[in-house]
């Protein structure tokens, strides 16, 4: 026999036990997976901090009249997509909007000062108003939802952009330990990027396309670490019961004594069954000694 078809023969010989062994422990790897896997799911699902992903998206868009100035300025704005890119996770942004959070609230009317009426005289003295005194008005302020504590750190953190290639719109997410939470830090940031952008780089080309709406889950993926657990429970198993076999120094069959140990079986005995009221003694075995001397006399 060739040493490759001694290995073949050796590899079905192993594969052959191997599915023995998973038949004969079915029931104990079963139970391997189920408890890996509920426990895979418990500490999912009830032990670590779930996270939440919230998303807007951002359009890059100068308006033209003229179709070839059109056609250059979105050239322009998909090769600024990078840089806004980088713009908005800078520290600049951050800290405005991390403000924001902390106060998140829009002016939609500016405080204005009183003035006083204004008159003209005349030349025969008459004093005609010409313009009406004007009461002082508090600015108009709404109020856009929770105030919440970020740091520009932990807004650093928690804010990513993606950008497709060729295309004038990117988006914006953010991650927290609530939906409302990331929801605020991606319209926050948002906000934020679209008021400095003219200030920063002189343009005023940055449309929200889409406010963010309430975080979905994004960690932890339970199914998948189910999943995880399940196979692990798999592998574990049978990594026990291998380890075990393999150990197990006993005979199993009349191969191991030939290929292992390189003896040459003789025969077969055949299990003799004796009477239950059988005994033997010390006077039963001399008997039968001294009869098989005789024998062989």
């Amino acid at each position: 026999m060739s040493a490759e078809q001694q290995n073949n023969e050796e590899v079905t010989i192993d594969l052959r036990r191997l599915f023995i062994l998973i038949k004969k422990h079915f029931i104990s790897i079963l139970i391997w997976m189920i408890g890996l896997g509920l426990i895979a799911y418990g500490v999912s699902e009830y032990v670590l901090v779930p996270k939440y992903t919230a998303s807007t998206q951002l359009l890059v868009n100068r308006k033209s009249a003229d179709v070839n100035q059109a056609y250059a300025n979105q050239q322009a704005d998909v090769n600024a997509v990078t840089t806004y890119k980088d713009i908005i996770t800078s520290r600049v942004i951050l800290k405005g909007a991390s403000k924001y959070l902390a106060n998140p609230v829009t002016v939609v009317r500016k405080a204005t000062p009183a003035k006083k009426a204004v008159y003209r005289t005349d030349d025969d003295g008459t004093r005609v108003l010409v313009k009406k005194a004007v009461k002082a008005k508090p600015a108009v302020i709404k109020r856009d939802g929770k105030s919440y504590s970020v740091s520009v750190s932990e807004l650093s953190s928690a804010v990513s952009v993606t950008t497709t290639t060729s295309s004038q719109v990117f988006s914006l997410s953010a991650t927290a330990e609530t939906p409302e939470k990331a929801q605020a830090i991606a319209n926050a940031v948002a906000k934020e990027f679209k008021k400095q952008i003219p200030s920063i780089m002189d343009v005023n080309n940055v449309t929200i396309v889409a406010e963010a709406s309430k975080g979905t889950k994004s960690y932890p993926k339970v199914k998948m670490l189910t999943a995880v657990g399940v196979l692990a429970g798999l592998v574990v198993s049978l990594l026990i019961i291998i380890i075990k076999d393999l150990s197990d120094t006993s005979v199993r069959d009349d191969s191991f004594m030939e290929k292992e140990l390189g003896l040459i079986n003789l025969g077969e005995v055949s299990s003799i069954k004796m009477p239950k009221d059988w005994t033997f003694t010390a006077a039963s075995a001399e008997k039968h000694r001294s009869l098989g001397t005789r024998r062989r006399v």
